[in-house]
């Protein structure tokens, strides 16, 4: 179990199809975050340089930027891999 990457500690294998789709939704969100917020730092970086963005204005967008990405990744918490992949297919989501 030490050499392992993955362990099952139960015998439903769902979970790991799961556990594997939430992965990847957490990589694409990763991506989608440092896209993000690396662009933003840029654009108040020429900003400031060119002298359109004041010290004031430019901490606030950061920071609005930086709760934005907390936002994004709290669509995570929500993460729902059956619902996603019967919405993908056309089908209603089953409520449990």
């Amino acid at each position: 179990m030490e050499t392992a990457d993955v362990v099952l500690m139960a015998d439903r294998l769902l979970q790991l199809s799961h556990a594997y789709s939430l992965a990847k939704a957490t990589l694409r969100n990763i991506k989608q975050n440092m896209f993000f917020a690396v662009g933003i730092v840029f654009l108040l970086l020429a900003g400031f340089l060119l002298g359109s963005v004041h010290l004031a204005s430019g901490m606030f967008i950061d920071e609005a930027s930086v709760l934005l990405v907390i936002l994004n990744a709290m669509r995570l918490i929500r993460f729902n891999h059956r619902r996603k992949k019967a919405l993908s297919v056309g089908q209603t989501a089953p409520r449990f």
